[in-house]
């Protein structure tokens, strides 16, 4: 459809914000995105209506790029015990945060589950504020207490990386909630939506289907986006979940929009998503997106990955959203050139390099932060060792 030619990245690479060409040429040949261009606040092409530009497509391409070389990096470091706790990659699966975001706007909430580095770059988080997270820094976006598992990033709307499965999925008919509520009743809000990510093992939880319930009932703005990769860690969905070659009937059931997705082209996945957030934003409904994808590594770290073979790996590493954008923009739009496309992974494996070394060289949580920022409301005499109380400002903030 989009593509000429497959050409195949050499693994994971990555970088931070967003290298961005110039949007006032767009039709000129990019050789390289500018390396200091840093649109962190979320970058969004929401008011965008019509195809994306080149400009927005190189965004993407760098975007995406940028979090498998930050996932190569994490994978290292994880392997060298400087990352401690359960750790999830999200190669494989990057033209769904990045392709979903980019349909939003900036102050759009966002919450998703536990596998969410891709999340946090694609939102805006800079690679040395989630890096230093995993590395438990007290430089980290959420001082070094929350971990792989727990990115959040109030600045860009992002809250949270939540660790017990569909856990975020009540939130995220919650966020909604809270934005209708100062669009309707305060009138000091705008039509938004929110977007909750949530993986296969979550569909069959309670919270789950008792969220879209009151989604659909009080026609809350929020949309399930189900990063359908094939796998509840070890287990095949079919192996779970009745009906999963007919998941959209799930949410039909309670009367919310759906729609399936090739989650391995973002250029379809813009197309597609695009017009149903509007849809969804502007009727003020839920939605459900069935989005097909995959993930190149193990469930988590740990995982010895017995359950597939590496033939079955290999054949979706074939269809890589990255080389599939990256063979679009050379041969289709003349958009990059090889040395284009060199310079952009050459940056963006610097950035991801000085990420680690930001991380390696911040310094660990006082001892102290062991009692601060556990409770919204500290009272007296919680602990009868120490006093609970708030501590030191997020650096994020």
């Amino acid at each position: 459809m989009h593509r000429a030619r497959t050409i195949h990245t050499k693994g994971p690479q990555l970088h931070n914000r967003p290298t961005k060409p110039n949007p006032k040429d767009d039709d000129a040949m990019t050789q390289a995105p500018a390396t200091n261009a840093n649109p962190t606040k979320a970058d969004s092409h929401a008011s965008h209506t019509g195809k994306p530009t080149k400009a927005m497509m190189l965004k993407w391409l760098h975007d995406m790029q940028l979090i498998r070389e930050f996932e190569n990096r994490t994978q290292q470091a994880y392997q060298q015990a400087k990352i401690g706790g359960f750790c999830h990659i999200y190669s494989g699966q990057e033209a769904c945060a990045v392709g979903t975001i980019a349909c939003t706007n900036s102050d759009d909430p966002v919450v998703t589950a536990y596998r969410d580095h891709g999340h946090a770059l694609a939102r805006g988080m800079t690679p040395e504020a989630c890096m230093a997270e995993m590395f438990g820094k007290v430089t980290g976006c959420a001082k070094g207490k929350g971990g792989s598992m727990h990115m959040f990033d109030k600045p860009n709307w992002l809250f949270g990386g939540h660790g017990i499965v569909s856990a975020q999925t009540p939130m995220g008919a919650g966020f909604a909630f809270a934005t209708k509520y100062e669009l309707e009743v305060l009138g000091t809000g705008k039509k938004k939506i929110c977007l909750c990510y949530l993986g296969d093992g979550a569909l069959d939880q309670g919270a789950f289907h008792e969220a879209q319930n009151l989604a659909s009932l009080w026609d809350l703005p929020v949309i399930y986006i189900l990063e359908n990769n094939g796998y509840s860690m070890g287990t095949a969905i079919a192996r779970h979940t009745a009906n999963s070659d007919n998941l959209e009937d799930r949410a039909k059931g309670y009367g919310i929009k759906s729609i399936t997705i090739d989650g391995l082209d973002i250029l379809h996945v813009y197309d597609e998503l695009k017009p149903f957030f509007d849809d969804c934003r502007d009727k003020q409904r839920p939605g459900f997106v069935n989005f097909k994808t995959y993930r190149y590594q193990g469930h988590s770290m740990s995982d010895p990955q017995k359950y597939r073979t590496k033939d079955e790996v290999d054949s979706f590493k074939e269809k890589d959203s990255i080389a599939n954008l990256l063979s679009y923009l050379m041969s289709e739009r003349e958009a990059i050139d090889e040395d284009g496309w060199k310079q952009m992974r050459t940056e963006i494996a610097d950035i991801v390099r000085e990420s680690v070394q930001f991380a390696e060289e911040a310094a660990d949580p006082d001892p102290s932060e062991l009692f601060t920022d556990v409770y919204a409301n500290p009272q007296p005499n919680l602990s009868p060792t120490a006093k609970y109380h708030h501590g030191e400002k997020n650096p994020l903030l």
